[in-house]
């Protein structure tokens, strides 16, 4: 069995799709030394039959939940679509619902937050994906990518406004609804893997600018970061300045390339570049490992041990 990892959430997205039942998923976590899970958007209702005992009996803690939860197979409301900034009036409406309905599950949990998706500027293909091919292809400074990189980021900035604006709405309702309702429970805005969804930093920046005093922060994704930094959107040593005091919670994983959810510092060999996040992981409220099925149990362990002594470095240095 793992050492203990204390106050750190590990995701289920690591072995949900090696398990039918819910119990045994969570014991194979728990074997890595982990406490607290997060139950992210894969856990239908029919896995959970099994984890709430557990939550019950104190056999496992909940750290968070990520909407929509439990598990919606409608694409509309999925981790990839315009969710809390749709223009059709109806789907923004169900969007909302089913965020309410995972803070519910949050606070049945007694997890501090749902991590949600908050939107995107809509494109008529997947422009990501054909960006993420021109730079594995031809490079960050080819003509290829710079030309379709600027029709991008060109309709990105003419239109984020827009879904800005929706997504603060459906925010401003989300909160109120879950104030009424007096649940304990903040909504993170995760920072995302496609360079055409909301938020970027600055982005969310300008929503809590809105939100001053509402349960809304930010789900810092390190990894995401990390991809949004190599494709150009922004600089995450610059850019975190303006969001530090709103981070609700964190994803800790690192991309190799434009790869994620591998673990720090041990997958990519670079002993230096995720120390910029450090600080945000010693401040977070909630800290959770997002890690993909081929981590090894063996390189989480050493991966977490490396980030431990870092921190441990850190903060004897802010001494």
């Amino acid at each position: 069995m793992g050492k203990d990892k204390g106050e750190y959430s590990f995701s289920t997205c690591w072995n949900i799709k090696r398990h039918t039942v819910g119990s045994a998923m969570i014991a194979e976590i728990a074997e890595l030394g982990f406490r607290r899970v997060e139950l992210n958007y894969n856990v239908s209702p029919e896995l959970l039959e099994t984890i709430e005992p557990m939550i019950e009996r104190g056999e496992i803690g909940v750290s968070s939940v990520h909407n929509t939860f439990p598990h919606v197979s409608d694409p509309d409301y999925g981790t990839d679509s315009a969710l809390l900034g749709f223009d059709d009036k109806d789907k923004r409406r169900r969007a909302i619902e089913l965020l309410v309905r995972s803070a519910e599950y949050a606070h049945r949990y007694g997890a501090e937050a749902v991590v949600v998706h908050p939107g995107e500027v809509p494109f008529d293909y997947n422009i990501d994906e054909a960006l993420k091919r021109l730079y594995r292809e031809q490079g960050l400074d080819s003509d290829g990518y710079r030309q379709l990189w600027n029709e991008m980021i060109g309709r990105r900035e003419s239109l984020s406004g827009r879904y800005l604006e929706r997504i603060g709405d459906s925010l401003e309702e989300v909160c109120e609804r879950i104030a009424a309702k007096g649940w304990d429970v903040t909504i993170g805005i995760e920072t995302r893997s496609r360079c055409y969804q909301i938020p970027t930093l600055r982005e969310a920046r300008r929503i809590f600018d809105r939100l001053k005093d509402a349960p809304v922060g930010l789900w810092y994704d390190f990894g995401h970061g990390m991809m949004m930094e190599r494709m150009g959107l922004y600089d995450n040593l610059k850019d975190m300045e303006a969001v530090k005091d709103r981070v609700v919670g964190v994803h800790i994983h690192e991309s190799v390339g434009l790869s994620d959810h591998w673990c720090p510092y041990v997958h990519s060999g670079d002993p230096a570049y995720f120390d910029r996040f450090l600080p945000i992981i010693a401040a977070a409220p909630v800290k959770v490992y997002e890690l993909k099925a081929a981590c090894r149990p063996d390189e989480i362990e050493r991966s977490h041990e490396l980030l431990l002594g870092k921190l441990a470095s850190l903060e004897a240095y802010g001494r």
